[in-house]
C-alpha cells in the first residue's frame, strides 16, 4: 500500500457530520471503547474504521480512529448491551436532529437497531486516525452494492 496520510476531519455543522458519517460507515468498536465524561461534557469512541477512501487501490484496509465530540450534555442509548464492554457494534451512520439552535441531538445508528443519542450544545466533533492501516480480508457489503 502506498503511504497515505491519516484522515483528520472536523465537524461544526450537519453537512460536516455527513462527511464524518461516510468516513465512519461500517466502523466497528467494542462498547468499552466508548466513554462519556459528564464533567468535561465530552464523548469519545475508538473505532476500527474501514478506509473507504482507499477503494480502488486493490486491498481493503482498516485503521484505528478516534471520534471525539465536545459540548455533550447527555448520552442515551437503546438496544446496546450496557455493562458488556466487549460487545462489538458496527456503525451504520451518524445523523443530526436539530433542536434549539445551535444545539440538537447527534444520533449514532448501529446495525441490529442499536442507537446512541448525544444531546449537544452545538456540533463540535473530530475524527482522527490514530494507527497505521492494516489489510483486511473482506470489505463491507451493502444491498445496493456500494
Amino acid at each position: 500500500m502506498a503511504r497515505r496520510k491519516p484522515l483528520r476531519l472536523a465537524a461544526e455543522d450537519a453537512g460536516d457530520l455527513e462527511v464524518l458519517s461516510a468516513a465512519l460507515q461500517d466502523a466497528v468498536a467494542q462498547l468499552g471503547d466508548f466513554s462519556f465524561d459528564r464533567r468535561r461534557r465530552r464523548f469519545t469512541a475508538v473505532f476500527n474504521r474501514f478506509r473507504w477512501e482507499d477503494r480502488g487501490f486493490g486491498e481493503a484496509w482498516r485503521t484505528r480512529s478516534a471520534f471525539d465530540v465536545s459540548g455533550v450534555l447527555g448520552v442515551k442509548s437503546k438496544r446496546l448491551k450496557r455493562g458488556a464492554p466487549s460487545a462489538i457494534v458496527s456503525l451504520l451512520s451518524i445523523s443530526f436532529e436539530p433542536g434549539e439552535a445551535p444545539g440538537g441531538v447527534l444520533v449514532l445508528a448501529f446495525s441490529g437497531g442499536g442507537e446512541m443519542k448525544l444531546e449537544l450544545e452545538c456540533i463540535d466533533a473530530l475524527l482522527a486516525d490514530i494507527s497505521e492501516p492494516w489489510p483486511v480480508k473482506s470489505r463491507p457489503a451493502h444491498e445496493d452494492g456500494k
